[in-house]
């Protein structure tokens, strides 16, 4: 993996309207990396580049959804056209959904993948032509800790999850030839809006957010990890603990989840 430095860097953020993907631009753009930055909500993403304008690095806000290949072909248009080319993928945008898989609908597990694995697989394979041609080129695939460990009530996505490890480790190789990195970040709970967005929460349940890691804290760490060149980061104790447990451990560690997942 190849250390890099943010300035000039030309960078493509999905799921960039709150959140880790908003602190990502945010910090990114303050650093001085020129960014195209994309989600579904026009009004949030006029925010963070109105909110931004003063940053030594430039925004280019495009409203659609990612699992659509004509917005996907947009953001591509918009990085060449107007950045000049492509340095670094963001692949943040991501859904959840809460609850049971024997009483979930197969249209939640599907939107689930659409969003969480397909729709990032889709715009890698379409953005390899220009990462070819970048500077230092990075690949940041957002995961979670729940990639490494699967819980109860959330199955579909931590499938997706799983998914996007195994295709990113995968694509580290493969793309090594071409000088292409892969950075995966894998995040414990984060106080973001994500458990007021879930496709679907069968119980009501939600994390405990009083000891989660704040979005800020999350988009640093990564920032410090696309610059020292690093493939892979878990960033919390605990989160750490509960991959190392299923290592060493994978009986204690299905207990564990069994008896005190909420």
């Amino acid at each position: 993996m190849s250390r890099r430095t943010i300035q000039g860097l030309r960078g493509l953020v999905t799921g960039a309207s709150s959140g880790i993907g908003r602190e990502l631009a945010r910090q990114l753009a303050a650093a001085g990396a020129n960014l195209v930055v994309t989600a579904r909500r026009r009004v949030a993403l006029d925010s963070l580049v109105d909110e931004n304008r003063s940053l030594s690095g430039r925004m280019i806000a495009i409203e659609g959804d990612i699992t659509d290949a004509r917005h996907r072909e947009r953001l591509l248009a918009a990085a060449h056209d107007d950045l000049g080319g492509l340095d670094l993928l963001v692949n943040n945008a991501g859904v959840g959904a809460i609850g049971p898989f024997t009483e979930a609908a197969p249209e939640r597990l599907r939107r689930v993948m659409e969003v969480n694995f397909f729709a990032p697989v889709e715009l890698i394979r379409e953005s390899l032509p220009l990462l070819r041609a970048g500077r230092t080129p990075l690949i940041v695939n957002v995961s979670s800790v729940l990639g490494h460990r699967a819980v109860p009530r959330k199955s579909e996505y931590c499938a997706s999850k799983f998914a996007l490890h195994g295709f990113s480790d995968a694509l580290r190789a493969e793309l090594g030839a071409d000088g292409i990195d892969v950075l995966l970040v894998s995040p414990s709970t984060t106080r973001t809006e994500f458990f007021d967005n879930v496709l679907e929460n069968a119980n009501g349940s939600t994390a405990s957010l009083s000891a989660a890691a704040s979005a800020a804290s999350v988009a640093k760490q990564t920032v410090r990890a696309i610059r020292r060149g690093r493939h892979e980061i878990i960033l919390t104790p605990g989160g750490k603990l509960l991959v190392w447990l299923d290592r060493l451990c994978p009986t204690l560690a299905d207990w564990l989840v069994a008896r005190y997942s909420p």
